[in-house]
């Protein structure tokens, strides 16, 4: 685990994502589906045991890619 602290940039693009794109305890359900169901399929190999819940992996993809720019946006030029 990183001991590192967000920059004011950051920090600030984090909190405007999580007051106005999506609640904090959303964002934890999506995480947390999406972990289960990929920890489930890597585990089973088998998606005909465990249905999948498409609308789920869908939006929880799309947060997790969301959340994820707003920590780095993946275009920003350094």
């Amino acid at each position: 685990m990183s001991t590192k602290t967000l920059t004011k940039e950051t920090e600030t693009r984090l909190i405007n994502f999580l007051t106005t794109e999506i609640n904090p305890l959303e964002m934890a359900k999506c995480i947390r589906r999406i972990n289960h169901f990929l920890a489930l399929t890597v585990i089973r190999n088998d998606d005909n045991r465990n249905p999948i819940n498409k609308y789920w992996l869908e939006d929880d993809f799309y947060w997790l890619n969301e959340l994820a720019e707003t920590l780095n946006p993946h275009l920003e030029v350094e």
